[in-house]
């Protein structure tokens, strides 16, 4: 397993050939892959949370390819992952009330 490096969006090679480089790369194997994808997600979460407004939406869209590679790694898709939101949503609810907690009394 090679530490240094860092996981990269499929198309990243090919791009960086078309801009002349020529990149070095090797794919990961199944456990480098889920430890590869957690910290891909820290850095785009990390990412958005510094992000300007104006880029906040294109690194909240990152963040959300990472998590959908997370879950099809752990064998699901999309659409079940969804219907996990959905099912939690409807237990617990959502975020949308801005709800914050203090405490008990």
């Amino acid at each position: 397993m090679n530490a240094s490096g860092k996981l990269v969006r499929d198309r990243v090679p090919e791009i960086i050939q078309a801009d002349g480089a020529d990149p070095t790369t090797y794919i990961a194997g199944p456990e480098e892959y889920r430890r590869r994808l957690r910290e891909k997600l820290n850095e785009e979460v990390a990412e958005f949370l510094s992000s300007e407004e104006a880029a906040s939406l294109e690194e909240l869209a990152d963040v959300l390819e990472v998590v959908h590679a997370l879950a099809a790694d752990l064998g699901i898709d999309a659409t079940g992952l969804e219907n996990i939101r959905q099912a939690k949503a409807r237990d617990r609810g959502g975020f949308t009330r801005r709800i914050v907690w203090t405490g008990n009394y």
